[in-house]
């Protein structure tokens, strides 16, 4: 089944990002709504059939959600989080499965207080490079701990600043550029070891 990228109403989604841009580019990052290509690889890492608890970080106008939902499992749990209240506030009606929160520091204990396992996969939109060090620790921190042995956490950035951090809390990181995406942008393939060793 094709896949659309875009929610039905995606001119008005783009003047609302454009418009939560202006107002928070700390916390919006972009000043469009992600690409087909960029979704695409989003979502090509995830074991679907395998993941039963689902994160994403940064839901915007909530097209990464609808690409999360059409390919998740209908008993997965898909747990979304985004701090902009107008953008949470238009998504939920939008998506009365998922269940939406503001702040991606609390990660863990929304898992825990919604009786969830850890989290089979997290995908991200967050703008880290916007965000001071002291955040970008404490949301990293929040991921890895949230994550099973051997989930993966998928995120996009437009730069490569992320990849060292990245690089000293994932066992395993891969990129992959996204050149058709505007601005042109990187996905982050990082993987929490599962435990078992080598051998």
């Amino acid at each position: 089944m094709m896949i659309d990228c875009h929610h039905p109403s995606s001119m008005k989604d783009r003047l609302m990002f454009f418009y939560n841009f202006l107002r928070s580019p700390g916390q919006v990052g972009s000043i469009t709504p992600s690409s087909r290509a960029l979704c695409k690889q989003m979502v090509a890492p995830i074991d679907w059939e395998q993941a039963h608890t689902i994160v994403e970080l940064g839901a915007g106008t909530g097209i990464f959600t609808k690409w999360i939902e059409q390919k998740k499992k209908p008993e997965a749990v898909l747990i979304s989080f985004e701090k902009e209240t107008k953008m949470r506030n238009r998504l939920e009606p939008l998506f009365p499965d998922v269940r939406f929160h503001e702040d991606a520091v609390d990660l863990n204990r929304v898992l825990s207080e919604a009786g969830l396992d850890k989290a089979d996969c997290i995908l991200s939109g967050l703008p880290f490079a916007n965000f001071p060090q002291e955040l970008r620790d404490q949301i990293m921190d929040q991921v890895y701990h949230a994550l099973k042995p051997g989930g993966v956490f998928v995120a996009f950035q437009y730069s490569l600043q992320m990849k060292k951090q990245l690089s000293s809390v994932f066992e395993q990181v891969s990129v992959k550029m996204v050149p058709l995406n505007l601005p042109p942008a990187f996905v982050y393939i990082c993987r929490k070891d599962d435990g078992k060793g080598v051998g």
